[in-house]
């Protein structure tokens, strides 16, 4: 039996998860000092997770640019 192509893991995990693990808690924690060397690691305070989102850049401003390289080089009819 075949998996659904839904189902399939590609690459791994390419989205950002909600949920970190004890060590990356415990990494950003030690980044805002909220968390020293030797403090228990049981009750570790929330995390918020950024999630970062890549933009997508403009066809038309592309687009743009082509024509104006167009418009800068005359052309010979001759």
């Amino acid at each position: 039996m075949t998996i659904d192509k839904s189902l399939k893991i590609r690459g791994g995990v390419s989205r950002s998860r909600n949920v970190l693990t004890r060590a990356e808690r415990l990494e950003k924690l030690q980044e805002s000092d909220r968390w020293a060397e030797g403090d228990p690691v049981f009750g570790l305070p929330k995390v918020r997770v950024v999630k970062v989102s890549l933009k997508k850049k403009k066809k038309a401003k592309k687009v743009e640019e082509e024509g104006e390289d167009e418009a800068a080089t005359p052309a010979s009819d001759e």
